[in-house]
């Protein structure tokens, strides 16, 4: 399933092959959290470069369901995206946005946060929503304890979420199922999550739990601890992750896949990122400025539109204003990971992370021009 093409110290460029296509390593996928990537056509999306979105398991499950969108021939049909598709498992949703009403051995009781229903899930269901949906990778159901968190409630949940693993990967049904790895910031806790999870065997390995409100030099000392535990022939993720410089360095220790709302929700709200940090196009800076987003950048916000442009119909709340950075940032995205992958092939992958590392370390990613 996984071929390694080259590697650069602990990363790694290479092909995970799936039956709806390859994807190519390291890689970034956007969300298409209820069906659908944000302002984004299926095949605009595609023609960023995306091999493979992410779609959301609680947003699906509560609406429209999973059974009515496995009877409309599945996920990949209802929403035309032919390539793979990863689901989460609806956990971490049901922590953070349901109203939680009881957590136990068996699973979670929650109501909606649309209207308030009341649901189950279990890791037996949650594996049985993915099926429905048709994904192509699902992940186990598993229990993420908020930030910070004390190392005997961390422990405590860690035990839960590695008994729910097992149960998940028993009912599993489909291509490919990966586990989560948790623990905290605490590396000996995260070291015996990855040992269950290998025991257990999946066909690859997340970790999850981390882009929860840590510094970013904890979640770097985190995958330093757990990275080089996991199998060399499976491919790792990092849930949630993240802005272009946590991402660069989380290749460079050895991660493969990447999901996150930022480049889509910032599209929404005007924020484009380029190749000299993050642009406000709410900015009066920009409105009588004729240039391009990103002189480098080949989509269409940046090859036919201007900055004024765009600083217009942003202020002008036209939709075409979330539609064309949304394209864009998605593209900067796409961008990055090819930057990654020929960098990792040409053994220059320090220089380009520490690059990335340097314009995104503006404090506060402040508007650079």
């Amino acid at each position: 399933m996984l071929s390694t093409h080259a590697t650069d110290g602990a990363a790694r460029t290479g092909v995970l092959e799936l039956p709806r296509g390859e994807i190519r390593l390291p890689a970034f996928m956007p969300l298409g959290t209820a069906g659908s990537v944000k302002a984004m056509m299926p095949e605009n999306v595609a023609s960023t470069g995306a091999d493979i979105i992410l779609g959301n398991t609680y947003h699906l499950m509560l609406r429209p369901g999973a059974e009515r969108v496995a009877r409309l021939g599945g996920l990949h049909k209802f929403m035309n995206w032919e390539r793979p598709i990863l689901t989460d498992s609806g956990g971490f949703q049901v922590m953070s946005l349901a109203k939680l009403l009881k957590l136990d051995e068996d699973g979670v009781t929650f109501r909606s946060h649309i209207d308030g229903s009341e649901h189950f899930l279990s890791p037996e269901r949650a594996m049985e929503i993915q099926r429905l949906l048709g994904s192509d990778i699902q992940m186990v159901l598993d229990e993420c304890p908020a930030y910070p968190a004390a190392r005997a409630d961390i422990e405590t949940s860690l035990a839960l979420t590695t008994r729910w693993a097992r149960r998940s990967k028993a009912a599993f049904s489909g291509v490919a199922c990966f586990g989560i790895v948790q623990g905290g910031v605490f590396a000996d806790l995260r070291a015996r999550s990855a040992g269950e999870l290998i025991e257990i065997g999946f066909d690859g390995y997340a970790v999850g739990g981390l882009a929860v409100g840590e510094t970013q030099g904890a979640m770097f000392e985190t995958l330093d601890a757990v990275v080089p535990l996991l199998p060399k022939d499976k491919p790792r993720y990092l849930m949630g992750v993240g802005k272009p410089d946590d991402i660069a360095g989380a290749v460079l220790r050895g991660i493969d896949m990447f999901d996150c709302v930022i480049p889509t929700r910032s599209g929404r709200n005007a924020q484009a990122y380029t190749r000299i940090g993050t642009l406000n196009l709410r900015n009066a800076r920009h409105a009588e400025d004729a240039g391009p987003l990103d002189a480098q950048c080949a989509c269409p916000a940046c090859t036919r539109f201007s900055r004024a442009y765009l600083h217009h119909v942003v202020k002008a709340n036209e939709i075409i204003a979330s539609m064309l950075i949304t394209w864009h940032n998605l593209t900067y995205y796409q961008d990055l990971m090819q930057s990654l992958r020929a960098a990792i092939a040409q053994g220059r992958l320090a220089a380009v992370a520490a690059e990335i590392a340097r314009v995104y370390a503006r404090a506060g990613e402040a508007e650079s021009a």
